[in-house]
């Protein structure tokens, strides 16, 4: 199995930032597409940023020019630094990771969730 553990969210004042972070561990043999996805009391998870393996990035359109998203891929790590923050960034942010935990075998895990509150 892969485990993601995500850690960083929190209680932040509009206009101020956060940086989360997340870990992958178990029987990885790669990992192809890191993402982070929030889901708002009421409404559907949606996608805020993902990034492939080799860099490339794609970003929610609400939190471009915002949100920053990159990975260490020596520690399967994938952080999400979120600056001017606004309410409507509160939400509960997953972290997700698809890629082989060997030559046949792929896997698609998602994190635990993590609570980011932005007050007004």
């Amino acid at each position: 199995q892969v485990q993601l553990v995500e850690s960083g969210g929190g209680l932040v004042q509009a206009g101020g930032s956060l940086r989360l972070s997340c870990a992958a561990s178990g029987s990885i043999f790669s990992i192809n597409t890191m993402g982070w996805y929030r889901q708002a009391p009421g409404k559907q998870r949606e996608v805020v940023a993902v990034i492939t393996s080799g860099g490339s990035t794609n970003y929610g359109d609400s939190v471009k020019g915002r949100f920053t998203i990159s990975r260490d891929n020596a520690k399967n790590t994938v952080y999400l630094q979120m600056n001017s923050l606004k309410p409507e960034d509160t939400g509960v942010y997953y972290c997700n990771a698809e890629g082989k935990r060997s030559i046949w075998r792929s896997f698609d895990s998602w994190g635990q969730g993590t609570q980011v509150t932005v007050s007004s």
